[in-house]
């Protein structure tokens, strides 16, 4: 069994390519693939104030990603405190004993077990206990820095989802159930799907509105969604996800539905009446109509 072991949040472009190399050595050698991850995330036990962490990645949708880059098992670890004091050692056992490991992928900055002081240790671990090691190096992003998911989660939370895009290697989805509105956006003429998350720890972009792409009913649709506290026709605290849906109009009430996020259109703003909102509505429907022909060719 070829191993690679992480949390992987986001399966970014930095962990593709630890996943490529996963995949192709498992093939080489005639061997299959696993990986080997967590669940929760370490900082949510381990550090005090982590409850904020929100994830880029559920943990199956993190599964479906795997599986798609060609990985042949995932399996998943429950990480305690009692957990987080093993150390490399007695990881390695653990994962050659229950799992059949035989090769180990290790990244840039792969640190495992709780004496771990870099890679290299673990490394000269793996091999004293008569594991192969294969290295990979750091994938910089386009911009020249090292990817991580901590610099996804940043630009996500700033709503620049393209820029995330770049560094995931795919456009963000939240996945959720459609939920009772306010319905004040039906009376403007934009009626919206209200969403609840499946998974509250899943990360959601920066307040503003955004052209998105719209999964529901089987079918496909562009539209705009808007993240925030609604501040034009609410006082509360309550943060929503609402989406208008292109060309769409039925009751989808307790229906999934998922929403891709291509591209910011702007921050969100408190008018001063429903009619200024209404406006601003139509002018945020063709900034979003004008650029459908651009995402389509993608």
């Amino acid at each position: 069994m070829v191993v690679a072991t992480g949390f992987f949040d986001g399966v970014h472009v930095g962990h593709r390519h630890v996943i490529r190399q996963l995949v192709e050595a498992a093939a080489v050698r005639g061997d299959e693939s696993t990986v080997i991850t967590f669940w929760p995330h370490p900082r949510n036990v381990l550090q005090k104030g982590a409850r904020d962490l929100r994830l880029l990645t559920t943990l199956q949708e993190k599964k479906d990603i795997l599986h798609g880059l060609g990985v042949d098992h995932v399996e998943v670890l429950q990480f305690t405190k009692d957990f987080s004091t093993m150390t490399t050692e007695e990881y390695l056992l653990q994962i050659m004993e229950k799992f059949g490991a035989k090769t180990v992928l290790l990244g840039y900055d792969n640190r495992i077990g709780s004496d771990a002081g870099d890679s290299d240790q673990v490394a000269r671990t793996a091999e004293s206990l008569g594991l192969e090691v294969i290295r990979t190096d750091m994938v910089p992003s386009e911009q020249g820095y090292a990817v991580s998911s901590t610099k996804i989660r940043q630009r996500l939370e700033e709503g620049d989802v393209q820029g995330a895009a770049a560094m995931l290697g795919y456009d963000y989805p939240l996945h959720g159930v459609v939920v009772a509105g306010n319905r004040i956006g039906r009376t403007l003429g934009f009626p919206t799907a209200n969403m609840q998350l499946y998974e509250p720890l899943k990360l959601v972009p920066g307040n503003g509105a955004y052209f998105v792409k719209v999964e529901t009913v089987g079918r496909q649709f562009y539209g705009m969604c808007n993240i925030g506290y609604r501040p034009t026709v609410a006082s509360g605290n309550a943060r929503t996800i609402e989406t208008n849906i292109f060309g769409f109009d039925e009751d989808i009430y307790g229906l999934d539905i998922k929403v891709t996020f291509l591209q910011k259109i702007r921050d969100e703003i408190r008018f001063a009446s429903l009619e200024e909102l209404k406006m601003q509505l139509e002018t945020d429907r063709d900034d979003c109509l004008n650029v459908i022909p651009t995402w389509s060719r993608d």
